[in-house]
């Protein structure tokens, strides 16, 4: 499935400069188009489209979310398993894995880089044990410590 413009776009461009797939073409002021085959799903489109012009792939209406209130991925370290899919799952490249556990030989997943997070909740979904929640800001539950 993929999410999808309408006739309303307004051709601003910001669906097509957040797309992490490319899915989005257009010119500007012209009505953009996404690429079914190319679509990740992610929504990030519709979070940020200012004439509310996107589609989900069910049919409704996104609503245009401002970037500081995307919901951001909290870690659980305590059932956290450190298999580290979240990373190979995040279409942004904003996971990262060197957030260690005191006393623990292995390295967990954080929030390297939040302004590049598009809350596209890929991580929490295909997390194998339910470590990750989506919330407001960063989060870790247990004691960590930050590798160099």
């Amino acid at each position: 499935m993929a999410y999808f413009i309408l006739d309303s776009c307004i051709g601003c461009r910001a669906c097509l400069t957040i797309c992490p797939s490319n899915a989005v073409t257009g010119e500007k002021k012209e009505i953009h188009k996404i690429d079914k085959d190319i679509c990740i799903d992610c929504g990030a489109c519709g979070r940020v489209c200012p004439a509310q012009a996107v589609e989900d792939n069910f049919g409704l209406m996104t609503e245009r979310v401002r970037k500081k209130d995307w919901e951001k991925p909290c870690f659980d370290l305590e059932v956290c398993m450190s298999c580290c899919i979240c990373l190979d799952t995040c279409p942004a490249g904003a996971l990262a894995a060197n957030m260690q556990k005191v006393g623990s030989c292995h390295v967990f997943p954080y929030l390297l880089d939040e302004s590049v997070c598009m809350g596209c909740r890929f991580c929490t979904i295909d997390c194998p044990v339910d470590a990750i929640t989506m919330g407001p800001r960063i989060a870790h539950k247990g004691k960590v410590k930050q590798e160099s």
